[in-house]
């Protein structure tokens, strides 16, 4: 990748304004190869020279993917007028501008929540004709017919507004006093999921998303807690999204 002038860098990456970086060179505050730097003029690969900031390192490349284990009762937002949302909560580390959820999770709904703020990739994983999966885990208030439920999720669940889903997954976890199944997904109507049980007479009580495309939910990561998605963890999601049929 080619030099750019260090202020330019380090207010690209969104941790502060042109302005704001200035100030942070002048103090003294900013290090390159463990180097104080007070000329914002200097010129620097962001890819391949260590920049840290008033003691945080600066995070190398243009975008950011996270992983956050979204908890109940926080929404799927960059900002809300009564609500937390899954950019509210994450650790002050990872935060900068312009991040936002690629695809909602309902209020009440659990489990992987990716933030990006790379645009084209969240059409890339969302667009329904990009075939990306994304895969659950729902309890119900009471089970279903499995054989005749997982027929209708092949063939595509029309909903009670008339909307044809494209074709699902369906498989049994749990159909006993707490009925739990796994259902795998290929787009993100509203409230799909809760919709299509509801098509056939069951209620959605508890709902986690565990995973988008390839990758998993990490099983680490506490609710409410966050961690960057590594290159070979984005792999996972975007190979499908990159291999349309």
């Amino acid at each position: 990748m080619s030099k750019e002038r260090l202020d330019k860098i380090i207010a690209s990456s969104g941790l502060s304004t042109r302005s704001e970086v200035k100030a942070l060179i002048k103090k003294g505050l900013v290090k390159v190869n463990d180097t104080i730097i007070k000329d914002s003029s200097e010129k620097f690969d962001c890819e391949t020279d260590d920049i840290v900031v008033d003691g945080k390192p600066l995070r190398k490349g243009k975008y950011v993917y996270i992983m956050l284990n979204k908890p109940k009762g926080v929404v799927s937002a960059t900002n809300d007028n009564k609500d937390l949302t899954v950019v509210d909560i994450l650790p002050e580390e990872l935060k900068r501008k312009n991040l936002f959820p690629a695809g909602r999770l309902d209020k009440d709904t659990v489990g992987f929540c990716l933030i990006t703020d790379d645009g084209d990739f969240a059409h890339d994983i969302l667009a329904p004709g990009h075939h990306v999966n994304k895969t659950y885990i729902a309890q119900l208030d009471k089970p279903v017919n499995f054989e005749k439920a997982r027929q209708a999720f092949f063939d595509g669940v029309v909903l009670g507004d008339g909307t044809v889903l494209l074709s699902a997954d369906l498989d049994i976890i749990e159909n006993g006093d707490i009925p739990t199944y796994k259902v795998v997904i290929k787009e993100g109507k509203y409230h799909q999921v809760k919709r299509m049980f509801a098509s056939l007479g069951s209620t959605v009580t508890e709902l986690k998303r565990i995973k988008i495309g390839e990758l998993p939910l990490d099983e680490n990561l506490k609710p409410g807690e966050a961690r960057l998605i590594t290159p070979e963890e984005l792999r996972k999601i975007t190979q499908k999204a990159h291999n349309i049929v």
